[in-house]
């Protein structure tokens, strides 16, 4: 393949279908090759088709190989004859479940990472390596995180968690050593801003979910102090927009971004937006944080009528703050606005009412 070649990983994921046709659009001399899951091949080619319809002067320009992130060449058999066109790697594949296990998520998240690493070094041209990690590399660090910190000593809450955060060290180490890489770390991220679709509801659509299944009057367990914890959650299309403008800027190598809120809404603010937006009136029952997820775990039906697994709500409790200074001057001048949680919620909340066959489960 001759013409200047762009790899992503990660399609056709939530974030790496959208971020694809932006890509390709501030570099219309370069093709993109998607390296795609032999059972995610059909869902591949169907969005691929859909980017192209939405997008023709994309026709032509998408190509998908079947392969294994985890596997020598990412399992592609036309690894060497490729990799002398490849100039930019966007490595968003991972496992995104907080329940994953830890054999799992080493296998994906760690050996997954390293894998595509090897293969960078393969490509003589390679301007940059894009790699999404994800601002809970922070685990249970309690106070701000900035975008240098990294290895601070904290613990993990889950193997999710711990796995991001090695191969983050694996990936900051190659930065060290000269490859031009840019790292990329959002919160969590819920559905577009304006249409509330998303393709996965997880994080605060725990509470949506569990809120619209109730009557009017509504019975929410909680944990920790609402009001003073604070919930980081950016929308997908934030999150787009703002990878694809990072990544066209040479300024970005060497750089990490934590793609967060800088003013996030506290637990409190989340329900009360969650009851306004449903026409619920929301009754809390406290739970300490051990019995909370212990009644998820041991007590049978519980986790099915609540649709939240235990691993989830240590969230709800957590200490951590989030810098955005890169981001924020990074993106300053560009256009690329952080939409408010609380101007967008309804539009989630809506759009959950509308579609509740949509699943919590990640794409593995």
């Amino acid at each position: 393949m001759a013409s200047e070649t762009i790899v992503f990983t990660g399609f056709p994921g939530f974030l790496g279908s959208e971020l694809l046709p932006r890509v390709l659009a501030r570099a219309p001399g370069r093709r993109a090759l998607c390296v795609v899951q032999s059972k995610f091949a059909d869902l591949a080619r169907r969005r691929a088709a859909e980017i192209v319809d939405r997008h023709r002067k994309l026709a032509g320009r998408v190509d998908l190989v079947e392969g294994d992130i985890t596997a020598t060449d990412l399992g592609m058999e036309s690894a060497a004859a490729l990799a002398p066109a490849v100039v930019e790697i966007h490595h968003l594949a991972a496992v995104y479940d907080l329940s994953v296990t830890r054999a799992l998520g080493e296998r994906v998240n760690v050996e997954g990472t390293r894998q595509v690493l090897a293969f960078a070094h393969r490509c003589p041209r390679l301007e940059a390596l894009h790699y999404v990690s994800t601002c809970y590399v922070s685990g249970k660090h309690p106070g701000r995180f900035t975008e240098a910190d990294l290895d601070v000593g904290q613990a993990f809450n889950n193997h999710y968690e711990e796995t991001k955060f090695r191969a983050e060290v694996l990936v900051r180490d190659a930065m060290r050593k000269g490859m031009p890489v840019a790292i990329y770390r959002p919160a969590i991220v819920v559905g577009d801003s304006a249409t509330g679709a998303t393709q996965k509801y997880d994080g605060p659509y725990y509470v949506i979910r569990w809120i619209l299944k109730q009557p009017r009057l509504a019975v929410l367990p909680t944990v920790g102090d609402p009001g003073s914890v604070r919930l980081n959650v950016v929308p997908r299309d934030f999150v787009v927009r703002a990878l694809a403008h990072l990544s066209a800027d040479p300024r970005s190598r060497g750089v990490t971004f934590q793609l967060a809120d800088p003013d996030p809404l506290t637990i409190d603010e989340i329900i009360r937006g969650v009851a306004a937006a449903s026409g619920r009136t929301v009754i809390r029952i406290p739970l300490p944080l051990a019995v909370a997820k212990a009644a998820i775990d041991y007590v049978p039906g519980v986790e099915w009528l609540l649709g939240i697994p235990s691993a989830a709500v240590d969230y709800f409790v957590h200490p951590t703050t989030y810098a955005t200074d890169n981001t924020v001057s990074h993106l300053r001048g560009s256009g690329i606005d952080l939409a408010r949680f609380r101007d967008y919620l309804p539009r989630l909340v809506e759009y959950v009412r509308a579609n509740p066959d949509v699943p919590s489960a990640a794409m593995v």
